[in-house]
């Protein structure tokens, strides 16, 4: 038995009193808990509980989110993570409903929260590798660009948001400035990356509207079955910014997962992804904009990539696919960012 689960084990008898007081049961026993595959900054646990009385009546599956040991600089605490999900809820966006917030660190050591289960097929290289997963192709994206859209609806001011800060200039360019941040404190020179940043600030656009932006929106976190899309997952890197930035970052070319051809996740051509955006929030997408954010993709994925590795280097979480992320990922990063900064694509700019 792991340390998590020695952990959860222990921790069964609150656990059972905070889900019985939080659904309205009279008692609740958790039968079965068991770690998910997935998300590789934060924990997540399916489990099996058998409620007597109230609407929850009857065995239910739920997920449970919390902490790993270790984190990456820009994800949100869980109680934050838990408050932008319900937001994105409330906006109709197709998501695991969230359920219960612990903030009672006496019940598990951490705060956590608590969704319904959705079934479905994350993976994102098994995703665009297999053609029978999510239906149609075309209309997958384009589900998804409405998808986005709905998200898009969200704008501040929100009171139940006030934790997130409006970037001090422009989305642009306080990215630019977190993700510098991040290289400086990691301590490890990256000219590629640093050159690309550069790029980014010379060439910013002017800045646009801001919009509560999910920031992971890719091939890889949402879910599928053979019909179509299940849940978008992940809310923990979720700011207000560019709306162009989370289209930028669908298509950036390192979330295609080798099929290159479909600049839409893996998954599909730009046009019905765009299309869906469109339709839904009645906005023209700019693509020079969109070129623009997927470049600060691949530097933020990198910088990403260099902070999971850090994570196991420093000692605090020992994981072969954090460490092979630090790895692996950043030169192929820099070595795109160079493709595209590169003459002729800079100078006239």
């Amino acid at each position: 038995m792991s340390v998590a689960e020695s952990r959860l084990a222990a921790a069964k008898p609150a656990l059972d009193v905070f889900f019985a007081r939080s659904a309205g049961a009279e008692t609740a026993d958790t039968v079965e808990a068991r770690p998910l595959s997935g998300g590789a900054i934060q924990e997540n646990w399916l489990l099996v509980v058998d409620f007597v009385g109230g609407a929850w009546d009857g065995r239910q599956e739920l997920v449970l989110r919390t902490d790993a040991p270790t984190a990456v600089g820009a994800s949100l605490p869980r109680a934050h993570e838990f408050a932008v999900q319900r937001a994105a809820w409330q906006a109709g966006v197709t998501v695991a409903e969230p359920l219960w917030l612990c903030d009672d660190t006496a019940v598990l050591g951490q705060i956590f929260y608590v969704m319904r289960r959705v079934m479905g097929e994350a993976q994102g290289r098994r995703l665009v590798a297999d053609t029978r997963l999510g239906g149609d192709r075309s209309a997958l994206a384009e589900r998804l660009g409405r998808e986005l859209a709905r998200l898009h609806t969200i704008t501040p001011p929100r009171p139940d948001l006030s934790f997130l800060t409006l970037p001090e200039s422009d989305a642009a360019r306080s990215m630019i400035t977190t993700c510098r941040a991040y290289l400086d404190a990691l301590g490890v020179p990256r000219p590629g990356l640093e050159w690309g940043l550069r790029w980014c600030e010379r060439y910013a656009p002017p800045p646009g509207e801001v919009v509560l932006a999910h920031q992971d929106f890719r091939t890889g976190n949402y879910m599928v079955d053979d019909n179509g899309l299940t849940a978008i997952l992940d809310w923990e890197f979720c700011a207000w910014g560019d709306p162009m930035s989370d289209l930028g970052w669908f298509c950036a070319k390192c979330w295609r997962f080798g099929r290159d051809d479909l600049e839409a996740g893996g998954i599909a051509a730009r046009d019905p992804f765009y299309r869906g955006y469109e339709a839904e929030s009645g906005r023209r997408v700019d693509p020079d904009r969109v070129a623009y954010w997927e470049l600060l993709a691949h530097i933020r994925w990198a910088v990403i990539a260099l902070q999971q590795g850090r994570r196991t280097a420093a000692g605090g979480e020992a994981s072969l696919e954090l460490g092979l992320t630090g790895r692996l990922f950043p030169p192929e990063l820099e070595l795109a960012v160079l493709d595209a900064t590169a003459p002729p694509n800079w100078a006239g700019t």
